[in-house]
């Protein structure tokens, strides 16, 4: 099993499409921003090339962990050491087997779902509450979230 770099930066970069969509002010754009305390003065003054390359950056890093998460063969993989040329006969045998099991979007896409509703969201709301933000806050961004780890997980475990 190698790493699928272009499955990588697809789900990386599907945070900017969800993003786009999601923050739009017809969306939640208008009331994100209202519950952030931010005004268009704000928004316009950050430098949004280091916004942005860096959101894709964390992105990408996410996107990688997700395929732990996501695709269970990579366990078998970490008990040989990582490198498979260097497994007893039996791993190949069980990767025959198995190497292909749950390894679907369907599949992805609920692990995606669940780290965000016990990851992504715990974490959300916790920084807010610390911060006193609203409830309107941390589920407009944990909702956020939830679209895009359930696409990410999709992306990285079902794209072969």
């Amino acid at each position: 099993m190698e790493i699928n770099f272009l499955a990588l930066v697809v789900a990386a970069a599907s945070t900017f499409v969800v993003g786009f969509i999601y923050y739009n002010p017809k969306v939640f754009g208008s009331a994100w921003m209202t519950a952030a305390g931010l005004t268009e003065e704000k928004v316009k003054a950050g430098n949004m090339a280091l916004i942005f390359g860096l959101s894709f950056l964390f992105a990408f890093m996410i996107s990688m962990e997700m395929q732990f998460l996501t695709i269970h063969q990579t366990g078998a993989i970490s008990m040989v050491g990582g490198d498979p040329s260097n497994a007893l006969p039996s791993f190949q045998a069980f990767m025959d087997d198995y190497g292909n099991v749950y390894r679907t979007f369907k599949h992805g896409a609920l692990h995606g779902f669940l780290a965000s509703l016990f990851f992504a969201f715990p974490m959300i709301a916790t920084i807010a509450l610390f911060e006193r933000k609203s409830w309107k806050y941390i589920l407009i961004n944990s909702g956020y979230w939830v679209i895009c780890l359930t696409l990410i997980g999709a992306l990285v475990c079902g794209w072969k």
